[in-house]
């Protein structure tokens, strides 16, 4: 006999996105904990908005699909909106039922200043943060710090002289020719017309350079949770004045701490600036032809070849935030927007770790 369909007892029936996701899925546990955090800013929410007017997106809503962009690697926010029309797991991860309208992309764009003039994207990953610290998982006294270049969402053709007057180049339409040779581009005489900010910068001798900001992080060492994250302009001292201020925040007790690196922060004045604010520098030795500035006094150390060892983990971090995180090349033009797409991107990660690690079975 051959089946019929039942229309009436399908359009009764009362499902909602929930009942879809399966019990055991890690996106439960990830709102579990991003509804944590978010709570802990509803004083901040209600500063952003008048208490008359018409109702606007809620800002949960907004920070939580920008977690499911680093979470899914979601490439724009227009494709976000588009697959939350039937995806009904993050319609469940953003709290929508099955017929719930969905916000406009532009809801971005229009609430995104909003954001940045409160610091929302800073206040959310201090409470990630915070909701590790409850659960005892983060190092108070061993750390290690990087950074790495991340490409700005402009090209090349885009650098121009600082004195050049009138417009783009001619022909070629949108993808127009530009003819560099003989042409000697620094940050000193040229800049990028689409994104002002950003900076000629390479990572090693014999790349070719390229326009970027760059990305800083400083890790914990007991579980490699992200606790503090920097975004600035690409220059040769980024890293090591990035490194101190990061240190600067962190709350400091008496003891000694440690801060893992690799060769590229073995300076003098780096190593001297750590020393001074009680840090231990486990920094691994420059041996290009210079005398390092980490000495026996730390090699000699069985904690220098473990903190050795365990900083490389923080490649991880970069590694997820520029391929799942989709930060490799930033989505948006200037340091501030920029800023808190990579602290969301953070909050990600350490959303991700942290269920990891509550899911991971326990030693014996």
């Amino acid at each position: 006999m051959r089946g019929d369909r039942d229309e009436q007892l399908w359009a009764l029936t009362p499902l909602t996105p929930e009942s879809f996701v399966p019990e055991d899925h890690p996106v439960r546990a990830l709102r579990r904990l991003a509804d944590l955090a978010l709570a802990k800013l509803s004083p901040t929410f209600r500063e952003m908005y008048a208490p008359i007017g018409r109702p606007s997106i809620a800002p949960e809503r907004l920070l939580k699909a920008m977690l499911l962009m680093a979470f899914y690697s979601i490439r724009s926010e227009r494709q976000l909106c588009e697959r939350l029309r039937y995806d009904l797991l993050f319609k469940y991860f953003l709290g929508l039922q099955i017929a719930e309208d969905v916000f406009d992309h532009s809801t971005f764009s229009k609430n995104r200043q909003r954001l940045l003039e409160h610091d929302v994207s800073h206040k959310f990953f201090l409470a990630v943060r915070e909701e590790a610290q409850k659960r005892q998982l983060l190092s108070g006294e061993h750390f290690t710090v990087d950074g790495t270049l991340l490409d700005a969402w402009a090209s090349l053709k885009s650098v121009r002289p600082r004195d050049e007057d009138g417009g783009p180049p001619q022909g070629g339409g949108r993808n127009q020719s530009v003819d560099f040779k003989g042409q000697h581009r620094r940050n000193e005489t040229h800049v990028s017309r689409t994104d002002p900010e950003a900076r000629l910068a390479k990572r090693a001798r014999g790349e070719g350079a390229r326009l970027a900001y760059a990305g800083h992080v400083l890790m914990e060492n007991r579980n490699g949770l992200v606790v503090d994250v920097e975004l600035t302009r690409a220059t040769g001292r980024a890293e090591r004045e990035a490194a101190l201020r990061m240190l600067d925040r962190q709350e400091r007790r008496r003891r000694r701490i440690t801060l893992g690196a690799d060769k590229g922060y073995d300076s003098r004045e780096f190593i001297a600036a750590l020393r001074a604010r009680r840090v231990t520098p486990h920094v691994a030795q420059n041996d290009s032809g210079r005398r390092s500035a980490v000495d026996g006094r730390t090699t000699s150390w069985g904690g220098y070849l473990r903190s050795q060892r365990v900083r490389k983990r923080v490649e991880e971090i970069f590694g997820w935030m520029k391929t799942v995180g989709g930060g490799r090349k930033l989505r948006f033009i200037g340091l501030a927007r920029n800023r808190l797409w990579t602290e969301i991107m953070a909050s990600a990660y350490n959303l991700v770790r942290l269920v990891r690690l509550e899911t991971a079975p326990k030693a014996a």
